[in-house]
């Protein structure tokens, strides 16, 4: 049987294979997850280890940033879109035709669509999800753009912000929301689950806080991103289960492989 979390809990209900997720369950009956579930015989929790909150107008006046100044905003998530719009509209600021926008997929940049005219901006994207990627639509315009790179209070990505500093990129950081942790306790308190993964630095965070003595030893990890992967080797745990890495661009592929190789054994 594959390892188990926790520690000596009494009364712990055994998932058979469970995989916790910490973030949100997918609005699609069709997401690739439920696949992943009927092909290995594996469920599936979904849990957000942390939630979001935007930062007040009030709180970015502070931050004395004329978002007019800037022509290019750079995004890592879809939440980085909403809090960013939300505050253009809280603020009655009304954004350029001609901004440039940079997201880490394709799938963040297709998000824009929500909010402003697709065709007429300047979307671009990383082509695989990786920084690196992100770093290679960039580099192209590091000499002529003003960078608004919009990010939580508590932000993680140094990857960028230093690749932006390296690159002697005209860049400002704009704190437009902070991530909380949750109170995960219900969900962790009397489950045993074989894998948890992790979308977040502040998820891991979250989970430490929540259980600062979790064993670390019995669960097999999952990280998405850089940072995330890194804080949880900071945070002592062991992660064979990463993404995106060239064969594994989601956490549903590489839970896949995982899988596939462990159902082998």
């Amino acid at each position: 049987s594959m390892p188990r979390t926790g520690g000596t809990r009494t009364h712990t209900t055994r998932v058979t294979t469970g995989i916790l997720s910490a973030q949100p369950r997918p609005e699609s009956e069709k997401a690739p997850y439920f696949d992943l579930e009927k092909k290995h015989n594996v469920e599936l929790i979904f849990a957000p280890f942390i939630k979001l909150d935007s930062i007040t107008p009030k709180e970015f006046r502070k931050q004395k940033i004329d978002i007019l100044k800037y022509t290019a905003v750079g995004v890592t998530s879809r939440n980085a879109i909403d809090f960013f719009c939300k505050m253009c509209e809280e603020m009655k600021v009304s954004v350029s035709q001609d901004m440039k926008y940079f997201c880490i997929t394709e799938a963040v940049a297709l998000y824009l669509q929500k909010f402003i005219t697709y065709r007429k901006r300047k979307a671009f994207f990383g082509l695989d999800g990786t920084n690196e990627s992100l770093f290679e639509c960039l580099s192209k315009f590091k000499q002529t753009e003003k960078f608004l790179y919009v990010c939580s209070e508590n932000q993680q990505d140094n990857e960028i912000v230093n690749w932006l500093k390296n690159n002697n990129c005209d860049f400002q950081l704009a704190f437009m929301y902070r991530s909380l942790s949750n109170d995960i306790k219900p969900v962790l308190e009397n489950t045993l689950y074989d894998i948890i993964c992790f979308f977040t630095p502040s998820g891991v965070k979250s989970l430490l806080e929540n259980y600062p003595a979790f064993n670390k030893n019995g669960t097999t990890i999952g990280a998405f991103g850089n940072n995330t992967i890194l804080t949880a080797e900071q945070a002592g745990f062991v992660v064979p289960i990463r993404a995106p890495i060239p064969n594994a661009p989601s956490m549903v592929s590489a839970l896949d492989i995982y899988l596939d190789g462990y159902m082998k054994k």
